[in-house]
């Protein structure tokens, strides 16, 4: 029997152009139990339609780190605003030291 589709919208850091949600959709399109992936670069966001028995949000994580890319993990689902908000502010804080550099 096959389990029901699970969606799960995974922030995404590194990503600088269309060709790096390009890369990333097509990281995530090629892994067993995705069934659709869309990468919004505006966001910083992936929304990715899976079977949780095919495949998980740990292995789908590490496929995006693998590209070259960044993902933002939380200890649990209520303290993913605040874990996104703090690597959004690092984020930030590293753009603008290379760029004074």
């Amino acid at each position: 029997m096959t389990s029901q589709l699970e969606e799960r919208v995974i922030p995404v850091t590194g990503m600088t152009c269309a060709n790096c949600v390009a890369t990333v959709e097509r990281t995530l399109r090629k892994t067993p139990g995705v069934e659709e992936a869309t990468v919004n670069y505006g966001s910083e966001r992936a929304t990715v339609r899976f079977d949780p028995d095919e495949v998980s949000f740990d292995t789908m994580a590490e496929r995006i780190e693998r590209a070259g890319y960044g993902v933002i993990r939380a200890a649990d689902d209520g303290d993913m605003h605040n874990a996104e908000a703090i690597a959004r502010a690092d984020e930030i804080a590293y753009q603008s030291r290379k760029f004074w550099t």
